[in-house]
C-alpha cells in the first residue's frame, strides 16, 4: 500500500458518520446491507449516506452490489487490514518487542468467540 492510498482510506474514516457506517458494516460481515437499511440503522438521509458510502467507495473500504432493486454494501475488511498494515509496518524499527503489544492487542479483540455449552 502507497502512502497515498492510506491518506485516502484514513480521511474517509475521519468522519463521524463515515466511520460508524464503516463500522456497522463490519459488524454485519459477510452478508453487508442494503443502503436503505445502513441508512435507518444510523438514523441518516438515504441522499446523505450515499455521499459518505461514494467516499469510503472511492477510498476501497467498502464494495457495493446490486441485488435487483437494491444495492448491498460491504466492508472491504482486506482493504482495511492493508490500511492496519502499512500504520503498523516499520512501526518498531528493527525491535519487534515495540509493536508485540499492539498485535497482541488486535489478536485478542478480534479472537473468535468460545460458545458455552449448553447444560442438559
Amino acid at each position: 500500500m502507497e502512502s497515498e492510498e492510506a491518506v485516502l482510506a484514513l480521511a474517509a474514516l475521519a468522519q463521524p458518520t463515515r466511520l460508524e457506517a464503516f463500522q456497522t458494516l463490519v459488524r454485519h460481515e459477510p452478508d453487508g446491507l442494503a443502503a436503505g437499511d445502513l441508512a435507518r440503522l444510523l438514523e441518516v438521509p438515504q441522499n446523505t449516506l450515499s455521499a459518505h458510502l461514494a467516499i469510503l467507495s472511492r477510498a476501497r473500504l467498502v464494495s457495493s452490489e446490486r441485488h435487483s432493486r437494491s444495492i448491498v454494501y460491504r466492508a472491504n475488511l482486506d482493504e482495511f487490514r492493508d490500511v492496519a498494515l502499512f500504520l503498523l509496518r516499520d512501526c518498531c524499527g528493527g525491535r519487534p518487542e515495540v509493536c508485540n503489544p499492539v498485535v497482541e492487542t488486535l489478536q485478542a479483540c478480534c479472537a473468535p468467540k468460545r460458545r458455552e455449552r449448553s447444560r442438559a
